[in-house]
């Protein structure tokens, strides 16, 4: 029989309105020994059923839920049907765009709290960051085999939550090894390198397809500085799309070789496009004093802010990077700029991206809105899935 935790009283809120998280500050008591990973009853102070959800002690939320139905076991049948449920509600886009490429599962917002699945052609690579998640491997894995037969999959949980999870990080396959970690997918037309095993993330930046495709649209015949360009696959869209010249800039040595590779897997290679390894915020004050000037500028940096006590800061540093961006756009110049990081909403992005024009003695125009990708949908039960902010800015 499962542990029963009790809320508190009037802690039921959430949990009525179909959020997953119960945090550690509204459990009363505990009814049985639950250990970590195990599927646990909520009830609230009254003792009536809410939701069923695995439970983790060391963690500020200690029990994420599974399912608010209370007929509904957590077994194989569960976790079959939400991989078969989260690839319907995806077919549609994958057929329209070509995808060889895609987040099969988005954690919460697919109904698996903590679960990550990513497919790469015939790699499916998984993050398993919560105690639910990694006590359930064995189910889901196998699951996965039954799907996608012939896919070789991957573990990518080498992520820092899982410590708050009281689980160490864990990389390697979960199928038989295979001797390359390497494959290429296909979006939109174009060729992707991707390395299952040492890129960023899950391996690729799949929550910005849609983003390279509105890049290309406004590339043609622009001078384009891709900052923090990683693999280089906005400038890929820019040179499909006839940009005048495209500059790479990253410090990661390796990423720009890859995006060279990517250059040349799209025949690209008669493109005006060139790499500098370099600090973006010490290349673009370098471009200030020498007075370089460019049509279109791209900012795609990495996550800012890890935590609401660092929320000050990545202001300051999103605030001087648009105003550097701006600083060097020519007039009538076309900027398009990003924030993942999930505690910085649409609306204070928007008013640091504002406050940097100003310090920049720019104008500027905001004259579309860019947001993660399909396969990276936001549940209407769990806002914090939106985590992925865009503007595209005219530039006066």
């Amino acid at each position: 029989m499962s542990a029963i935790i009790y809320l508190k009283v009037s802690r039921e809120k959430s949990l009525l309105r179909k959020h997953p998280w119960v945090f550690s500050k509204a459990i009363n008591k505990i009814k049985g020994k639950p250990m970590l990973g195990d599927t646990v009853d909520i009830c609230d102070s009254k003792g009536n059923w809410l939701a069923r959800g695995a439970y983790s002690p060391e963690s500020q939320i200690t029990i994420r839920v599974w399912t608010f139905d209370q007929n509904q076991q957590i077994d194989r049948d569960f976790f079959r049907n939400k991989l078969l449920n989260a690839q319907a509600r995806r077919d549609w886009f994958i057929e329209q765009g070509g995808l060889t490429g895609y987040r099969l599962i988005a954690g919460e917002s697919d109904g698996l709290p903590g679960v990550t699945i990513d497919k790469y052609d015939n790699f499916l690579v998984c993050q398993l960051l919560s105690a639910g998640a990694d006590f359930h491997r064995y189910t889901i894995v196998e699951c996965l085999k039954e799907l996608y037969p012939g896919c070789h999959i991957y573990e990518r949980s080498d992520v820092d939550v899982r410590k708050k999870e009281g689980l160490e990080p864990i990389t390697g396959w979960l199928t038989e090894p295979q001797e390359s970690t390497k494959t290429i997918i296909r979006e939109h037309g174009i060729n992707i390198h991707v390395d299952v095993a040492n890129g960023h993330k899950t391996g690729f930046y799949l929550d910005q397809r849609e983003s390279r495709v509105t890049a290309g649209r406004y590339a043609k015949g622009k001078t384009v500085l891709n900052c923090f360009s990683y693999t280089g696959t906005f400038s890929l869209h820019c040179a499909a799309n006839d940009a005048k010249e495209v500059i790479n800039v990253d410090v990661s040595e390796q990423a720009l070789d890859i995006a060279k590779e990517n250059i040349e897997l799209n025949n690209l290679q008669n493109k005006n496009v060139s790499f500098i390894k370099e600090d973006v915020f010490k290349l673009l004050r370098r471009f200030r004093a020498e007075k370089r000037t460019f049509d279109m500028i791209i900012l795609d940096p990495p996550k800012f802010v890890e935590s609401k006590a660092q929320l000050t800061g990545a202001c300051r540093g999103y605030k001087d990077i648009n105003m550097l961006a701006m600083q060097l756009l020519k007039p009538q110049g076309t900027l398009l700029t990003f924030s993942c990081s999930g505690l910085m909403d649409a609306g204070l992005f928007q008013k640091v991206v504002a406050d940097a024009a100003l310090d920049a003695k720019r104008n500027a125009y905001f004259v579309e809105r860019l947001h993660q990708a399909p396969d990276h949908p936001v549940s209407s039960n769990y806002p914090e899935g939106y985590y992925l902010k865009g503007l595209v800015c005219q530039v006066d």
